[in-house]
């Protein structure tokens, strides 16, 4: 492993919509290769990957809590949907020779491995990638909030929040041309400011454990690498 990198095991958080088609929905396998192009970049470079992966572009709970679903249900379909996600991204980068091992927080043996924290950070250990579905488990909890606790377990050094912009604005840039972008936050400004690229219970998670938060567009080439040697991209949350 090369001695210079800042970050020597790594939480890497992906949106379901990363692996979706056009339209926003469904596995796309030619986005599934794309991101673990992506992974691929670093994983040459030693660095240890985990990773969690959301699941909206399958589902999202919040439409059917709009017509009286239980909370808890919508939360379960969302954990199953996580390892459809999982499940093409390893078979992805499985192709791209990257080994791979998914675990899961709800078991189904036939498909996955179960969550097993020691037997994850082997995994990472021997230089295997690790993707951790069925977010916590339990529902009333975010695949953010998933990344958190995991990164937590294994050791990371940092939980990197990919996205499609390129760091943490005040409004969204996506429809405001006047947003200004953050460089640098602390967990109680990013809190205090209600900044909505993470749930609170997550950022709280990762405040109460000086666990730092980059987030950074996983689509700029090179960018992730950039990240793991310590250059300014993106925005970090840190004490």
């Amino acid at each position: 492993m090369d001695k210079s990198l800042q970050f020597k095991r790594i939480l890497l958080k992906l949106g379901g919509e990363s692996l979706s088609g056009p339209d926003g929905f469904g596995i796309d396998p030619l986005q599934a290769e794309n991101v673990a192009q992506h992974i691929q970049a670093i994983s040459d470079l030693g660095v240890e990957i985990a990773l969690v992966i959301g699941a909206g572009n399958i589902w999202r709970g919040s439409r059917g809590l709009d017509r009286g679903m239980d909370r808890a249900t919508a939360d379960y379909m969302g954990m199953l949907a996580t390892v459809l996600n999982a499940l093409a991204l390893m078979d992805a980068m499985e192709r791209a020779g990257i080994v791979t091992r998914v675990q899961t927080a709800i078991e189904m043996r036939d498909v996955a491995e179960p969550y097993i924290r020691r037997r994850a950070i082997r995994h990472l250990e021997k230089g295997r990638v690790v993707i951790f579905g069925g977010g916590t488990g339990n529902p009333y909890f975010s695949t953010d909030t998933a990344a958190a606790l995991r990164a937590m377990e294994i050791g990371a050094d940092v939980v990197i929040k990919a996205t499609k912009v390129d760091g943490v604005y005040d409004s969204d840039p996506m429809t405001n041309p006047d947003a200004v972008k953050f460089d640098q936050l602390t967990y109680i400004e990013t809190l205090n400011r209600r900044l909505e690229f993470m749930d609170s219970t997550a950022i709280s998670l990762c405040m109460d454990n000086h666990l730092p938060i980059l987030v950074l567009n996983l689509w700029e080439d090179g960018i992730l690498r950039q990240a793991l040697y310590g250059e300014r991209v993106g925005t970090i949350i840190s004490d």
